[in-house]
Order: C-alpha cells, then sequence, then structure tokens
C-alpha cells in the first residue's frame, strides 16, 4: 500500500463552515416558529379580552380605573430600554467582544428584575385592596381582573424564562464563547427578549390605557 493511499480521507475545507452556517438558520429557523407560536396563544387571549369587553364594556371601563397606569408605564420603559440593550448584545457577540455581551445582557436580566419586582408590588396592591381572586372586591370585576391576572401573569412567566436563557448566554460569554463565527444563542436570546418587550407592549394600552 502506498504512503499516499495510507493517508485518510479529508472532506472539502470548508465542510465545517457550511455545518455551522446550516446550525445557524436551523436555530434561528427553530426560534421563529416556537415565537409564532406564543404569538398565537397571546393573539387568542386578546381576542378573548376584546370580546369580553365587548360585553361587559362597563366592568373593563371601571375596571381599568383600578391599575396603576405609573407602574404600567415603569415597566413599559423598563423592557424598552432592556430590548435595547440585548440588541446591543447581539451587536457585540457579533464582533467577538465577550465582556461587552456579560455587560449587557446582565443589564437585559437585571431589567428584568425589575419588571418583575414592579409588578409584584403592583399584585400586592391589589391583594390589600381586595382586588385578588378569592377577595370580595375581586367579584366585581372578575371578568376584566380575571383577564388581567392570567396575561399579565402568563407574560411574567415569559419574563422568567427569558431572564434563565439570557444567564445561558451570560455563562457562555463569560467562557469567551462568542465570535464573528459563533453568536447564535446572543440572538437566539436577545430574540426571545423582544418578543416579551413586544407583546408587554401590547398588553399595557389594552389593559391600562383603554378604559
Amino acid at each position: 500500500m502506498s504512503h499516499a493511499s495510507a493517508q485518510p480521507l479529508k472532506g472539502p475545507p470548508h465542510i465545517h463552515h457550511m455545518d455551522s452556517v446550516t446550525a445557524y438558520h436551523a436555530a434561528k429557523l427553530g426560534m421563529w416558529l416556537f415565537l409564532a407560536t406564543e404569538i398565537l396563544l397571546f393573539a387568542v387571549l386578546f381576542t378573548a379580552f376584546a370580546i369580553y369587553r365587548w360585553y361587559n364594556l362597563e366592568e373593563f371601563h371601571a375596571g381599568s380605573h383600578h391599575l396603576n397606569w405609573i407602574l404600567g408605564m415603569t415597566n413599559t420603559a423598563v423592557l424598552l430600554f432592556s430590548s435595547f440593550t440585548a440588541a446591543l448584545a447581539v451587536d457585540a457577540g457579533q464582533k467577538g467582544n465577550n465582556k461587552a455581551v456579560v455587560k449587557l445582557v446582565g443589564v437585559t436580566i437585571a431589567c428584568g428584575a425589575i419588571f418583575l419586582i414592579i409588578k409584584y408590588f403592583e399584585y400586592s396592591s391589589k391583594y390589600h385592596h381586595g382586588y385578588f381572586p378569592g377577595q370580595a372586591n375581586y367579584l366585581e370585576f372578575k371578568n376584566f381582573l380575571g383577564l388581567y391576572y392570567c396575561m399579565t401573569g402568563l407574560h411574567a412567566l415569559h419574563v422568567i424564562i427569558g431572564m434563565g436563557l439570557l444567564t445561558w448566554v451570560l455563562l457562555k460569554a463569560k467562557k469567551d464563547r462568542f465570535s464573528h463565527d459563533y453568536y447564535t444563542p446572543v440572538e437566539i436570546g436577545a430574540l426571545y427578549w423582544h418578543l416579551v418587550d413586544l407583546i408587554w407592549i401590547y398588553l399595557f394600552p389594552l389593559l391600562y390605557l383603554v378604559g
């Protein structure tokens, strides 16, 4: 057997690049499909809200006045800023600047925590004033408050999940895993976080301002 024939066969030099590109597009497509199902879920809730509001207009009008629009607006500003830092994190990841990714993703996670803290105080206020499920005042606005807790509670769950996803991204950035050729987790995490922001942009005026 000749020396040449004993050499292991090697694939084309670009095969690994092709695999990484395929994996990137597959991951991004998968996230977009997942986000589409999340949008459908909230679309059902938005539709239910519109129908119930149509049949209980006075209740929904009065119920919305029991919400603190200042806290709602503050949370809107917090999430908008967090989407900005998430977008900057993607740009830093594309440039391989892992230190910047750590800082920007950390700020985004902190904004998520601030959002949840504000929501906690808002829920606590409802509880102390008797507008929580199982309390007397709740029954007066049960349709409006039921949808309010369902929609904002589900959204808060998405915030928590997004914070977990971004924490995973942050840990990878601390290990200097991202570069010009590999930044998929940063982009996927930012896409999910933008969805969280987008949903709240619809929830805020629908719940706090329309009434």
